[in-house]
């Protein structure tokens, strides 16, 4: 009978999720899609153009990767950030808390709305793409995997940091002041084989730097880290911030007064 209900649950929150950014495509879909395109027009079509060849591809196919990856965690993690705690401030998560219903279910109902935004917004790029440049995905199972857990993992991000945002102004600290430098500095536009050792070593710090190069590697074939090695980063982030997602949930930190 629980199951039942934990199911229903789960169904009514995700379908909620959904059809909330779908209700405004206009915004939700449209300016990450207008963004990209500038991207691939400024960066990969002019500029491009100077640098010829990256990592042993076209300059424009070297970037479509991070760029398409770029929009998945955006939009991932703003889909969550925002709706969770747009129900804190109207204080509709208290329903959900005395809800018979676990944990679990809140958690990977608003998880899964963030992946269907970032994976549709990704899609949509990756069809942008195509206008300006040749993909072939050379293996799609990493490919797969790392989309998956990066929005899986930005997703639990905008969850935990809603749960402890008092403020508006709280949930766009991250994406400003984290989220942002760190994407930049993942190698979306370059390599780190043009980075001074010392950077190197430091740019591997950024787990950003993995999810960018193995999906870089499950399109082209290039990579600056080990598509192992990357995928086991992301899987232990993702699962890193689940536990913590959980712990906030359970214990209603940063929910109950």
């Amino acid at each position: 009978m629980k199951n039942n209900v934990n199911l229903i649950a789960l169904q009514t929150l995700v379908t909620k999720e959904i059809r909330r950014f779908m209700r405004i495509w206009v915004q939700t879909l449209i300016p990450p899609a207008i963004t990209m395109i500038l991207y691939f027009v400024i960066f990969g079509h002019l500029v491009g153009r100077r640098i010829g060849i990256m990592g042993g591809v076209d300059y424009m196919q070297y970037i479509v990767p991070g760029l398409i990856m770029m929009s998945v965690i955006t939009n991932a993690y703003s889909n969550v950030v925002s709706s969770f705690y747009s129900g804190k401030f109207q204080h509709n998560i208290e329903e959900l808390l005395v809800a018979p219903i676990s944990s679990w279910v809140i958690i990977t109902g608003y998880v899964l709305g963030g992946v269907t935004r970032g994976l549709l917004v990704g899609a949509i790029v990756t069809i942008l793409s195509l206008f300006f440049t040749q993909l072939h995905i050379e293996h799609f199972g990493i490919t797969f995997m790392i989309l998956l857990l990066t929005s899986i993992l930005f997703s639990l991000g905008g969850f935990i940091n809603a749960v402890y945002a008092n403020s508006f102004d709280d949930i766009s600290i991250v994406p400003t002041f984290v989220l942002t430098p760190l994407t930049y500095l993942g190698g979306v536009f370059y390599s780190m084989d043009l980075l001074p050792s010392i950077w190197q070593k430091i740019s591997l710090l950024n787990p950003i730097v993995y999810m960018i190069n193995g999906f870089r590697y499950g399109i082209l074939g290039v990579s600056d880290v080990r598509p192992e090695i990357a995928l086991l980063v992301v899987f232990l982030f993702a699962m890193g911030l689940l536990g913590w997602a959980w712990y906030l949930l359970s214990k209603g930190i940063g929910l109950r007064s």
